[in-house]
């Protein structure tokens, strides 16, 4: 990727820095519930997700979701994600550590600016548990 002062410019095949995010905490799921009106009590009590058949207590999977978002932080000066599409593969517990990261597959040039469009994956080691595609439009300067 290049990057000058009307920001990056990705060609296929470039892959953005992946990154390890902190383990999953029980006060970052109970956060998470508050802000997005969520209160599943599978994802916040134990004694809900074990009646639910559950090995304890799962990750939302819109938070999951949401860290894919993470990869394009550092590029918002410089567009927006215009679309995201994802599908969950498996569930994220209490401690997980887990690894986001994409890679560019098509760039095309749009009226308002370049859209790159990502593979992204969120892993839990080697198990992926959601991927998807991002797309992210760069603005012409």
């Amino acid at each position: 990727m290049r990057k000058g002062t009307t920001g990056p410019a990705w060609e296929v095949g470039d892959e953005l820095e992946g990154h390890v995010l902190s383990p999953v905490t029980r006060l970052q799921l109970i956060k998470y519930a508050g802000a997005s009106g969520d209160f599943n009590p599978i994802h916040t009590v134990d004694e809900a997700a074990e009646e639910a058949g559950l090995p304890g207590v799962i990750a939302h999977g819109m938070l999951t979701l949401a860290t894919m978002g993470l990869l394009f932080s550092p590029y918002l000066e410089y567009g927006y994600v215009k679309e995201l599409k994802a599908r969950f593969s498996g569930m994220v517990f209490l401690g997980d550590e887990l690894y986001i990261g994409g890679r560019v597959v098509e760039a095309e040039d749009e009226g308002e600016g370049n859209l790159y469009t990502f593979e992204v994956s969120t892993r839990r080691g080697v198990d992926v548990v959601a991927a998807g595609t991002v797309g992210f439009l760069v603005f012409k300067s």
